[in-house]
């Protein structure tokens, strides 16, 4: 079972190297690619440096939900923009990127579930969103197939998906045609700095001498950040999806109860993933950062599972070198994608519970499964902000949450590169706020 991209096919961007451009973006995903594509929109020369394919990571690995459901109050205003640019690429891109206005829903096996929706509601409502809670009636009226009979659900019917691993190819593709460079397989090395500001990046191929850098390397963003002496807390998870083979509809959204997720694909199958659960590789980075995740992990203890150590070449795996010299090949080359193996038990366990929800499913075939490292910080928000070093903006930590809201986000960065007005009250998304005495204020993380 292995991940549907195909990772293996020959690179699609071989742009040359520049020897100068504007700003240059780190990373090749949703949040990447977005920031590069505003940016040459508004007059700025940009190249985006991937080390292996545009969205071979956590970018094309998630569930292709676009939702506005459930997110932290900061994040709303955001991922209505983010809404209506998806609305915008849809028309604009001449490629079907699987955009569908099909809904999400949340579902509640117990009463207390369906209160904690009606504590979100009223932010919902504050932004003038469709949410609203159903009761057992109305969400056994929404899901006339299932066997279950839920408390009640959140509904925001105005909710959209996508498919990951076209959109964001035909994305990039886009981008370029507005005059973004992009080059796969090539890994930066590490910035340089002079008088505490950005004036280059160092790649496998050469200098780039730029004034601005971003860095959207999700899983990868920490080690970077500390081969120049800065850091964050973050941690990055494993998380399992599965697809299956063509069956019967049940339903066109996306939904997810305290077992599984699920959503209807473009190609008659669906995307699967287990609720709440999630792996934690522990490597350096993640036994300093854990005690910053005492809140959250006590609030789910369940949900992950501690493992000793992640497999040679990941981003905080044991062996990782966290220094090395702009001259010699660097961590980011020796893994050129990152591309976790499912957890196994986790996949049959979802193929047995979807088929129990939706009888009328029969038996459940397994088409593929995969797994992405989700980068995560310790109040389930991300980092979107300047970093102490003139010339660097982190885009980071984006909980799993970032392809749906990615391009407001990338939006938001290219404003934060020009030093633009940003249109939001980013407080919430600050870089330092680990580090000030600030309060821990977790996302609701519904």
């Amino acid at each position: 079972m292995t991940f549907p991209f195909q990772i293996q096919t020959p690179p699609e961007h071989t742009a040359v190297l520049p020897d100068r451009v504007d700003v240059v973006v780190i990373g090749g995903g949703i949040i990447g690619v977005m920031t590069a594509w505003e940016l040459a929109k508004a007059g700025s020369s940009v190249v985006v440096l991937e080390k292996g394919r545009i969205g071979a990571e956590q970018s094309s690995r998630n569930w292709g939900w676009i939702r506005n459901q459930g997110r932290d109050p900061s994040e709303i205003p955001i991922m209505q923009e983010a809404a209506a640019m998806w609305r915008q690429m849809a028309k604009d891109i001449p490629e079907d990127i699987g955009l569908r206005q099909t809904g999400v829903c949340y579902l509640a096996s117990a009463p207390q579930g369906v209160g904690r929706f009606e504590d979100w509601v009223p932010f919902a409502k504050d932004h003038g969103l469709d949410s609203q809670v159903l009761s057992a009636k109305q969400t056994a009226d929404l899901f006339p197939d299932a066997a279950i009979k839920w408390a009640g659900a959140l509904w925001t019917a105005s909710d959209m998906k996508a498919e990951p691993w076209v959109a964001l190819p035909a994305i990039a593709r886009a981008a370029v045609r507005d005059g973004v460079t992009i080059i796969e397989g090539c890994a930066v090395r590490g910035l340089d700095i002079s008088g505490g500001a950005v004036t280059g990046v160092n790649t496998e191929k050469g200098r780039i001498e730029c004034a601005e850098t971003v860095l959207a390397g999700g899983a990868w963003s920490q080690l970077l950040l500390r081969r120049h002496g800065l850091t964050i807390p973050p941690l990055a998870v494993r998380a399992t999806v599965a697809a299956t083979a063509p069956l019967p509809d049940v339903f066109q959204g996306g939904a997810v109860d305290d077992r599984l997720a699920f959503r209807r694909r473009a190609d008659g199958g669906y995307t699967l993933a287990p609720e709440g659960f999630h792996e934690l590789y522990i490597g350096p980075d993640a036994f300093r950062a854990l005690a910053g995740y005492t809140k959250p992990l006590l609030k789910d203890p369940l949900g992950t599972k501690l493992l000793p150590a992640a497999p040679r070449g990941y981003p905080d795996a044991w062996g990782t070198p966290r220094k090395w010299d702009m001259d010699s090949v660097s961590p980011f080359e020796r893994m050129r994608i990152l591309n976790p193996l499912a957890n196994r038990a986790k996949v049959a366990k979802l193929a047995r519970d979807f088929a129990a929800t939706f009888p009328k499913l029969g038996e459940v075939q397994i088409k593929t499964a995969w797994a992405g490292m989700i980068d995560t910080m310790p109040d389930v928000v991300p980092i979107v902000d300047r970093a102490p070093v003139d010339g660097l903006t982190v885009v980071t930590g984006m909980c799993g949450h970032g392809f749906g809201i990615g391009p407001a986000f990338g939006r938001i960065a290219a404003r934060i590169v020009r030093s633009d007005d940003v249109g939001y009250d980013m407080h919430r998304f600050r870089y330092g706020r680990f580090t000030d005495g600030s309060k821990l204020m977790l996302g609701p993380n519904l």
